[in-house]
């Protein structure tokens, strides 16, 4: 609000209160100087109202004025009015003899208003000044005694008698001052010439003016005054005509001429030479934008125009001669300024509404956008456009007026950011235009459900892991933002087996970690499922599930078990085995299983005990317990045998069983069982080099046998128990050699027989049927006919039918 319209108000509200308050029928009235200090003395207000000290504050005593600074205030405590800001007369007061100003003072209880009067009185603090420092006369010389020259007038912003009360001249003999009295304006000064000029004699006089008030103490102020003495020119230039008009563009380029002026003088010589200028006027110098010539007076564009500043400029020409004194004349200039399309339009965005949701509806508004174009006419008209392509579109209201509008459906996930460039084009000649860029946010909501990676997922957990453990991670993705886009997990309950899966495990809702809650048993549980659903945070909350697989991997936590009719270990079986019983001897099979799988269930049979045994051995996956080799008469009659069973597991886990295998000495109801070579199906080089040795060898065994049998046939039972083994050698040059041998032989050799020694044994006790057994890379051939009883081997008469056994190894 402006002084005036406070002032107003103000003195409204003064009459409301006037209107209802008591008054005083008398004014008071104090006087007080200008700038004087603060908490000067004005006058006592207690005692002038008649009122105890001690009432004031009671009586909520209180200065009010209208005027905008508050310059008086009251001691509550004393009732003294003291002044409270600095007071200036010539500020509250300008060129007005006298200064007062209105307060009041408000009593309540009862309520009262009393008019006070301060009387500002003037103090001499301003000195009288001039408006310029300088003062330049020519005055021909020509000039009679008595001519007078007017002299600016000096201000003082005091009144009264410390205003300017008269002004001298410094000392000089040509010139006197005459000070005239004007009444309430003042007094003035002009120069008087006492005494004729002369040039020659002096050319410049300077002279002092001196303004002095009437204050105590007095202040004065100085000008100085050059007066030039020129020699006479009686006649002056002249124009053609005192005012001149030009139409100029605004874009006329620096140089082009503007009009050309023409002054004559009708004196001759140098007092007819004209020289052109420009004249100031005021804070503007006309040769910011113009420039004459000051021979030939043609005025050029020295600056820039612009038709939006200024539609037209005032120019004062001036033509002066060359006389003495030089005389000159003036003239003006009327440029007007002609508007070209110089100014492109401007674009302002007013009521910007961003972010915009995703989901507005098309015909939305989302900001005001309005064109100004300083051009005027056609120049000054625009329009406005879209010039990308955005889901926005431009309609236009009032005028220069647009509302920016959706013009699509909008979609935060694809596009979350628009920048609209908004181009606007005036109708000039030729066009201006200007772009912006409006920066559209589109906001979230929540279109979009959390999203699993893969529908299906599967998890491997060990069985007998620990509880609370994180078996698994799931993660879904949505790309909403915010709590749009703040996933939480859950499991959707459902059974297995009739347990709930929520007791087998648990989901972090926050971040999706899969805990167990119990201990695994492969051999009860293989796997589960059940589904995970995802659920954002959104207003409708949105979810999608997916099925998790649970698969129990198998930890070797179970060993291996003896099946019958074998115990473990902890009790001993018997197995009875002949004495006779010939190498690759079956004696027992192990039998065990592992409750485990793969791996962990795949097992391996091993004789532990007894250390180094060289009699028996077994089928590391077969489990038969098979000889090695023939009895001999060193070899005890009960064999303790511990054998191993490990699956193939980590740590490698392990069951045991105790068998005693007895040798014993009949023969009843115990077949030794015979493995043949097994048949190769190609016959190649090497089977006919072995077929060629097998031969040699069994005619040597035929005719060593027979005279064997016929000398030795009258043996007793007991000579059956020990045989001595032959050793058939065969030498490089393929001949052969054997030592002393006894009835009957098993002939064994190696693949490489034509390359090693042959070893053959006696086999008095063939098996009763042919068969072909194939044992850890061992092959027994056997070709058997009826075994002889006893009585028959002791009797040379009896026909014998011989047995040939052999045991090649692979």
């Amino acid at each position: 609000m402006g002084s005036v319209e406070r002032r107003k108000t103000l003195w409204i509200w003064y009459i409301a209160v006037l209107c209802s308050f008591h008054l005083s029928a008398a004014q008071i009235s104090y006087s007080i100087f200008e700038e004087v200090d603060k908490g000067a003395f004005v006058g006592n207000i207690a005692k002038d109202l008649n009122i105890n000290v001690q009432a004031l504050e009671s009586r909520g005593l209180r200065i009010v004025s209208a005027q905008s600074k508050r310059y008086f205030d009251v001691n509550m405590k004393t009732g003294v009015l003291y002044v409270s800001d600095r007071i200036d007369r010539e500020e509250l007061c300008p060129n007005v003899a006298k200064c007062a100003l209105n307060i009041e003072a408000i009593l309540n209880s009862p309520m009262h208003l009393q008019r006070i009067e301060v009387n500002i009185l003037d103090i001499n603090d301003n000195a009288p000044s001039f408006l310029e420092k300088s003062l330049d006369l020519s005055i021909p010389e020509s000039s009679i005694p008595g001519e007078r020259y007017p002299l600016p007038i000096a201000n003082d912003a005091d009144l009264g008698p410390n205003s300017v009360k008269s002004y001298k001249l410094s000392q000089n003999e040509h010139f006197s001052l005459d000070v005239q009295s004007e009444g309430e304006q003042g007094i003035s000064a002009e120069l008087v010439l006492q005494k004729a000029l002369d040039r020659e004699k002096q050319n410049v006089i300077q002279l002092t003016l001196t303004a002095v008030d009437g204050g105590k103490p007095l202040r004065s102020g100085t000008m100085l005054i050059s007066v030039n003495v020129i020699d006479a020119n009686d006649n002056m230039p002249t124009f053609s005509k005192p005012l001149y008009k030009v139409r100029i563009p605004e874009n006329a380029p620096f140089g082009t001429t503007v009009i050309k002026l023409d002054a004559i003088d009708l004196d001759e010589g140098i007092n007819g030479e004209i020289v052109y200028s420009l004249i100031g006027r005021g804070n503007r110098n006309p040769s910011e934008v113009f420039l004459i010539d000051s021979t030939t007076g043609e005025i050029t564009v020295n600056g820039s125009f612009d038709y939006e500043e200024n539609t037209a400029y005032e120019v004062r020409a001036q033509a002066t001669d060359k006389g003495s004194p030089p005389r000159s004349t003036h003239c003006k200039v009327l440029v007007e300024v002609i508007d070209v399309n110089d100014n492109a339009p401007e674009i302002s965005v007013m009521s910007l509404m961003s972010p915009v949701k995703e989901d507005s509806s098309i015909g939305a508004t989302v900001a005001s956008v309005t064109i100004t174009d300083k051009d005027g006419g056609k120049n000054g008209l625009a329009r406005l456009d879209i010039t990308n392509s955005v889901p926005f579109k431009l309609k236009s209201s009032y005028k220069n007026y647009y509302s920016l509008l959706v013009n699509d459906a909008l979609d935060r996930e694809s596009i979350s950011q628009y920048n609209i460039t908004i181009t606007a084009t005036d109708e000039g000649t030729p066009s201006l235009s200007s772009t912006s860029v409006i920066t559209i946010q589109v906001s979230d909501v929540n279109d979009n459900p959390p999203h699993f990676p893969e529908p299906v997922i599967n998890v491997y957990v060990k069985e007998n892991s620990q509880t609370g453990v994180v078996i698994s991670t799931v993660s879904a993705f949505d790309p909403d933002v915010g709590d749009n886009a703040k996933i939480s997990y859950s499991i959707i309950d459902t059974s297995h087996r009739n347990n709930l899966v929520t007791t087998f495990v648990s989901i972090n809702s926050d971040n999706g970690d899969i805990h167990s809650l119990q201990s695994f048993n492969f051999e009860e549980m293989k796997m589960f499922e059940f589904k995970v659903q995802a659920t954002d945070s959104g207003v409708p909350p949105l979810s999608s599930n997916a099925t998790v697989n649970v698969f129990i991997l198998d930890e070797n936590d179970n060993s291996p078990r003896i099946l019958p009719p074998y115990s473990e270990h902890g009790s001993v079986n018997t197995e009875n085995i002949p004495y006779s019983a010939d190498a690759g001897y079956f004696v027992a099979k192990i039998r065990a299983i592992d409750a485990d799988s793969g791996y962990n269930a795949l097992l391996s049979y091993h004789i532990s005990e007894p250390k180094g045994n060289s009699l028996f051995r077994i089928g590391t996956s077969s489990g038969e317990i098979r000889t090695k080799r023939r009895m001999s008469d060193n070899d005890l009659k009960t064999h303790p045998l511990v054998v191993l069973v490990r699956d193939s597991g980590e740590p490698l886990l392990s069951a045991s069983v105790s068998i005693d295998v007895v040798v014993v000495e009949t023969m009843d109801d115990i077949k030794i069982p015979f493995r043949h070579v097994p048949l190769e199906q190609n016959f190649s080089h090497l089977n006919l080099y072995l077929l060629i040795a097998i031969v040699s060898v069994s005619v040597i065994f035929v005719l060593s046998l027979i005279s064997l049998i016929a000398v030795k046939c009258h043996r007793t039972d007991g000579s059956f128990s020990r045989y001595s083994a032959p050793v058939i050698t065969t030498h490089p040059d393929g001949s052969w050699s054997y030592t002393k041998s006894s009835q009957q032989y098993d002939v064994c050799f190696s693949s490489d027989t034509l390359k090693s020694d042959v070893m053959v044994f006696p086999a008095p006790f063939p098996p009763a049927d042919a068969e072909l057994i194939s044992n850890n890379g061992w092959d027994t051939l056997n070709r058997t006919q009826t075994p002889p009883d006893k009585e028959k081997v002791r009797n040379p008469a009896i026909k014998m039918d011989l047995t040939y056994n052999c045991i090649l190894h692979s």
